[in-house]
């Protein structure tokens, strides 16, 4: 049952190739879709900066983004992989689409984060005559903070499994490991260590969030 072809070099390979693509992915994802989820609270209608034209064409965007399951973003962004990166297949390909699956989702659990914040505390500032950007930096973040940290931990734990999905077109990676020796050689030691590597990394990062977020709850 345990008799692999694998060697310990390629394991540790695919996993360096998924900590690079959940890594470089959330960073760029972050980059993306935290101000895109803040503007989205702050037009919304009601909100401090109300922009009822931007709100209008970023909510349905962000949508349509998130409608398509990531599999199927993958394979129909190819050519803009291409174009930004030259090639569809390995890592560097990988990440293009999971930016663009990430950033939305992001924003998304971003916007629903700062929407928890008491409106109370918002007209507060507003009353203090606190410009738009201090009511953003000085209020709306750090009320939200101990939520942003578990919405964060939620966009982690997805990439995850979005870049195992990655490994089904050569995305590299524990996916991709899973894919070419654990189902199509039926290899179940490549099964059962990719599986429980996955486990492993699910709940470690859950557990690390969770405790960061009431670290910041209690602060």
């Amino acid at each position: 049952m345990f008799d692999s072809v694998i060697t310990s070099e390629q394991l540790f390979q695919a996993l360096r190739e998924t900590v690079v693509m959940v890594g470089v992915s959330l960073f760029f994802g972050a980059l993306l879709g935290i101000p895109v989820g803040i503007i989205l609270v702050i037009t919304r209608p009601g909100g401090v900066m109300e922009n009822r034209f931007v709100y209008a064409v970023l909510n349905p965007v962000i949508n349509i983004i998130r409608s398509l399951p990531f599999i199927i973003l993958l394979v129909a962004i190819i050519p803009f992989t291409r174009l930004l990166v030259h090639t569809s297949i390995g890592t560097s390909a990988a990440i293009v689409p999971l930016v663009v699956y990430v950033a939305p989702y992001i924003a998304r659990l971003v916007e629903n984060s700062l929407l928890e914040v008491s409106p109370g505390i918002m007209e507060a500032a507003e009353a203090m005559g606190a410009t738009t950007f201090q009511v953003i930096w000085h209020f709306l973040l750090p009320e939200a903070f101990g939520s942003l940290i578990l919405t964060m931990t939620t966009a982690t734990i997805g990439l995850i499994g979005a870049t195992a999905m990655a490994g089904t077109v050569g995305g590299g990676g524990i996916g991709d490991l899973a894919i070419s020796y654990g189902y199509q050689r039926f290899d179940t030691f490549v099964m059962v260590v990719t599986v429980a590597i996955l486990i492993i990394f699910v709940q470690g990062i859950q557990s690390a969030g969770n405790r960061l977020a009431r670290k910041a709850r209690r602060g």
